[in-house]
């Protein structure tokens, strides 16, 4: 799990740091968008939508711009449509590596990440290849210090209710949960006052690998770097600790 956490954080500090404030929007309405023609256009309804939204007000994106997205999402048309897509791939020194993307042309999108996969030494895998040493799961992000309980009541708590795994952050924590019983353990929450700030599906790396070699992390770390500024791509794990 730390490897991917760690990537996160590299992920967030970037997105709060960078000028690339057109491609972040494009992104995240993408995300609305497909959100909304997943479950709905009703964010009571729709938790995918709920914390797209939210995301989207953090980084400033204009209500206009979500209403937009939210409507194209709720819409028939059949142009200009969006699907979800998923990468497999092997990095410098052989790391593996999920690409998650939201598109409207899977051939231009598959061509561009093969092209910059070979600029940094990486390939695409063939479909399981990687995939497996992943487990997918839901994840729920709770802000612990605006609980009426202790961090550590919280956790055993959670515990009890279903979860499969928590990682601490300095105010937050991240629950994981089997997609199978991720409403039973949601509804738990809800029921005992405990407010989920994030609900989002992951993919946690059964095992954590190192990288000895200094040379190859750098390069990893820019092949990440650079799939994160490609327009079609929202989210890259990696079980490799950087």
């Amino acid at each position: 799990m730390a490897g991917h956490s760690k990537w996160k954080q590299i992920k967030h500090k970037k997105a709060l740091t960078d000028a690339k404030r057109g491609k972040a929007f494009s992104k995240i309405t993408k995300m609305i968008t497909v959100a909304t023609r997943e479950k709905g256009p009703n964010p009571e309804m729709n938790s995918r939508l709920r914390s797209a939204i939210e995301k989207a007000r953090e980084i400033g994106v204009p209500s206009d711009n979500i209403a937009r997205a939210i409507k194209h999402g709720a819409g028939t048309s059949a142009e200009d449509q969006l699907e979800e897509v998923l990468y497999e791939a092997f990095g410098p020194g052989g790391a593996p590596i999920l690409i998650q993307g939201i598109t409207n042309s899977r051939n231009r999108t598959t061509a561009e990440i093969k092209h910059i996969l070979s600029e940094h030494s990486g390939r695409l895998a063939e479909k399981g290849s990687v995939e497996w040493m992943f487990k997918r799961t839901t994840a729920f992000d709770i802000d612990s210090a605006s609980q009426k309980i202790d961090a550590e009541e919280l956790e055993l708590m959670l515990i009890d209710a279903g979860a499969e795994d928590i990682a601490r952050h300095e105010t937050t924590l991240t629950v994981y949960s089997s997609p199978s019983s991720a409403e039973s353990l949601k509804k738990t929450l809800e029921n005992s006052g405990i407010k989920i700030s994030e609900e989002y599906f992951d993919f946690i790396p059964n095992n954590e690998i190192t990288v000895e070699s200094p040379e190859t992390r750098e390069a990893l770390a820019e092949l990440l770097s650079a799939l994160d500024d490609h327009e079609g791509v929202q989210e890259i794990y990696t079980n490799v600790s950087l």
